[in-house]
């Protein structure tokens, strides 16, 4: 089994790549941009997640067997993220009936 070696100056850049996706990430944070200020830091932060996957885990030359356990890994983070989702974003369709108050449960 024969391995492809990265050159160091791709890691280099790599590293530049990220650094300079850190600071974007800081100077985004200091603008105010509403409700897409979640979406831009989520954005660069999974660019600089997938970087490190593929170049300093070496994924990017693996071996079929290889991204097929890191596409099973994502689809598992996916059903861990889906399913909360559909309980948060479904709690309003049962209406509370007329006269009626949710109460807190005792103790708070």
């Amino acid at each position: 089994m024969s391995q492809q070696s990265v050159s160091l100056r791709t890691y280099y850049q790599i590293f530049g790549v990220l650094v300079g996706l850190t600071g974007l990430t800081v100077g985004i944070a200091y603008l105010d941009l509403g409700p897409f200020s979640t979406v831009a830091a989520l954005t660069i932060a999974s660019s600089k997640a997938l970087l490190v996957i593929l170049y300093f885990m070496h994924v990017r030359y693996g071996s079929q067997l290889t991204w097929l356990f890191i596409g099973v890994g994502l689809l598992w983070l996916f059903v861990l993220i889906a399913f909360p989702l559909s309980d948060v974003f479904s709690r309003d369709w049962i209406p509370v009936p007329q006269g009626e108050t949710v109460a807190a449960p005792p103790g708070y």
